[in-house]
């Protein structure tokens, strides 16, 4: 059993890192995820026995973080911001009027009334923190920033560097101050992009009038209303109406779509023009806004290499940083060293210590590199799976429906002795009460009603066509095997250089002509597999259960170099399974859709699927959806994956680099030491600077 809770009063990442190792440790719990960025918790656990570990994973969790609460539903956070910019701005000016009475009165470091003058500025700020400092240390929970920040400021003090204790304690929760403002701007910058909840429902009642309720009353079969402007609450059908839909939210597409009756509008799309009868297809769980907004939601859970690698190394570099902190504290003294300068020295590795820079952004970039994609109408599932897609190098498209609109249609017409119109008419009455693909794609192009009074007896012959008798004369319809059967020998004309399936015609002993059926390209596909050469992929090729000749045809177009045709679903999933075992360390992508997709889409290291036409097995089994089922969505993809990839390597060194730029000097400056205050701003300014390099990840450009 797996459920989802929202968290409240969580506002350290590093707290977040250290509840996750601890609910780990609960017995019963099979998987668990801490997401600071989402504010949320998954637990998964047996049924029989989940109630029992939740509470004990909630005990665990409050050893860490004492004041942390968990709501099975979204709840609205509320921070009194102006309380706490009264707060610290209180803070400031006392900290001023301490430093004037220090500088009136003469008072020196080390003077009990020095320190007295700093204390008010540096308890009206710093309370919280030595509160929570305390807290962790009762629950055996040491080295996380409220315990490195207290302790840097009490040894400020212990040297008598009271007003550096004051300044260090005010800057720091300025710093978080902002630092949280950041966050939470992010996350509201990520969920704006994916909008897509409904505000609510008009469903129509059997006297005609009109209920409003909340979508997820409304059950499939039921009617409703949608007005111009409102949100479509749910997947249907439309029953009455013509409009314009903005599919903006789903898909990234700015230009509206046209819809009217029996078409089939998703939920998350908005009406622009004309009211709309529909009829609901599915709960409001199973709707299309609905699971996009989980996946996103959900994408935190997954958590990608470097998310974990950073988690181990925060567990191990801050423990390594006290521990330093303590050996410039003692050791150079013991040989002579003044005592001051060098705790002075250790109090400032102990404030630059601090992980949060990492811990915060890392994901944080991953969560914005994952809403940007899914503005774009591309869904990533994880931030492990856009690690994988960022390192993609080999990738094998599905034909049908993918590359192509898996739709026949009629798209050459080559008469002999009868007009391009006698010979469709004669092919679409023969095969008038046929329900095949071919049959279906003849009688759409033709622009008549057909007059079945003219039809005689239809014999259809297994993998060859059909005989149909129209006006009393014969004719056959089909492939080169039923023109045998009509004493018809095919010339080379007859075997058409057109791309699709080939339907000859003809009366006993002659020729009448051909039709062409075939499987329209994508218009983007031309343009997918050229933006995704540019990125220099090892392999591209082409897997398709069509004819040979079919999947060849189409891979020329398209210039894709490699192409296997005539394969079935298990021979898709062995030729995958040959990439992953000849190139171990290389990331296998597979491209499809439909049923018989779903478990190549599984077994490739990277599944993409067709989010439009793609069957729920199919978008169940990918790792990345595609809204608006167009291929050209995959090379774009890579490049959100490569991008957020970068930004991710910056800030670790961005983060890293300036905690070695203060530590080395600091250390290597004899006698003389940096300003802790300077420590704050290099710890709380690298990690601003990094949030909002992470905010990078949301702007989405395809220059490809």
């Amino acid at each position: 059993m797996k459920k989802q809770y929202f968290i409240e009063n969580l506002d350290c990442a590093h707290c977040a890192m250290n509840m996750e190792e601890a609910a780990k440790k609960v017995e019963g719990v099979k998987d668990v995820s801490v997401n600071f960025v989402a504010m949320k918790m998954t637990l998964e656990a047996p049924e029989e026995t989940f109630d029992q570990t939740f509470r004990a994973v909630v005990k665990a969790c409050r050893s860490v973080e004492p004041e942390v609460r968990f709501h099975e539903k979204s709840f609205r956070l509320s921070r009194d911001q102006g309380g706490e910019i009264l707060r610290w701005g209180i803070s400031i000016l006392l900290l001023i009027l301490s430093h004037v009475l220090c500088h009136v009165f003469s008072w020196e470091e080390g003077d009990w009334r020095r320190l007295l003058a700093f204390l008010p500025p540096y308890l009206l700020c710093g309370f919280d923190v030595i509160k929570k400092a305390f807290l962790g240390i009762i629950h055996g929970k040491l080295f996380d920033e409220n315990f490195l920040m207290t302790l840097a400021s009490l040894g400020a003090f212990a040297i008598g560097e009271a007003d550096e204790a004051a300044m260090v304690m005010v800057l720091y929760c300025i710093g978080e101050f902002f630092q949280d403002l950041a966050v939470s701007r992010s996350r509201k910058n990520i969920s704006g992009l994916m909008d897509l909840r409904p505000d609510g429902a008009n469903r129509l009642l059997a006297d005609g009038t009109v209920e409003r309720v909340a979508p997820d009353e409304i059950q499939p079969g039921e009617s409703i209303l949608i007005k111009p402007g409102e949100k479509v609450p749910l997947d249907g059908t439309i029953l009455t109406g013509d409009s314009y839909l903005d599919t903006a939210a789903l898909t990234g597409e700015n230009v509206p779509r046209a819809v009217g009756a029996g078409d089939c509008i998703e939920s998350g799309s908005v009406n622009m023009n004309g009211p709309l009868t529909v009829r609901v297809e599915k709960t409001f769980a199973e709707s299309t806004a609905t699971k996009i907004l989980a996946m996103i939601e959900d994408s935190g859970d997954g958590k990608s290499r470097t998310e974990k690698f950073i988690t181990r190394f925060a567990r191990v570099y801050t423990p390594v940083v006290v521990a330093l902190a303590l050996m410039i504290a003692v050791f150079p003294p013991l040989f002579g060293a003044s005592w001051s300068v060098w705790i002075h020295k250790a109090v400032t590795c102990l404030v630059i210590s601090c992980p949060c820079a990492l811990v915060i952004s890392v994901p944080l970039t991953f969560f914005g590199g994952i809403g940007g994609a899914g503005a774009k109408g591309i869904l990533i599932k994880s931030a492990d799976s856009l690690e994988r897609l960022s390192k993609a190098s080999r990738f094998a498209f599905d034909k049908t429906g993918t590359l192509t609109h898996g739709k026949f249609k009629v798209t050459a017409i080559h008469p002999e002795i009868v007009s391009e119109d006698e010979l469709l008419e004669l092919a679409a009455t023969c095969e008038n009460y046929s329900d095949h693909p071919i049959s279906l794609s003849l009688k759409a192009a033709f622009p008549r009603e057909i007059d079945k009074s003219r039809i005689g007896k239809i014999t259809e012959l297994a993998g060859k066509g059909v005989i149909g008798v129209i006006d009393e004369k014969e004719y056959f319809v089909g492939n080169e095997k039923i023109m045998e059967d009509a004493g018809v020998t095919l010339h080379p004309c007859a075997r058409c250089h057109r791309h699709g399936t080939v339907v000859h015609v003809a009366a006993k002993g002659a020729y009448l002509g051909h039709i062409v059926i075939s499987d329209a390209l994508r218009a983007d596909a031309s343009t997918a597999i050229a933006k995704l050469k540019r990125l220099h992929p090892k392999e591209i090729c082409m897997l398709s259960g069509d004819r040979e000749e079919n999947a060849e045809e189409v891979a020329k177009m398209l210039q894709i170099p490699t192409v296997h045709a005539n394969l079935l679903p298990q021979e898709k999933i062995a030729f995958i399974d040959r990439w992953r075992k000849e190139y171990p360390d290389d990331i296998s992508v597979f491209v499809g859709d439909g049923i018989n997709d779903a478990p190549v889409l599984a077994r490739a290291d990277l599944g993409i699927a067709m989010g439009g036409v793609g069957t729920d097995a199919a978008l169940e089994a990918a790792d990345v959806v595609l809204m608006d089922d167009k291929p050209s969505k995959v090379p774009l993809a890579v490049r959100i994956a490569k991008k957020t990839i970068a930004i991710v390597r910056q800030n670790i060194i961005l983060s890293l680099g300036v905690k070695l730029l203060v530590l080395i000097p600091n250390i290597a400056l004899g006698e003389e030491s940096i300003p802790i205050y300077l420590a704050v701003f290099a710890d709380v300014g690298v990690c601003l600077l990094a949030i909002l390099n992470a905010a990078r990840a949301l702007i989405v450009r395809d220059k490809t």
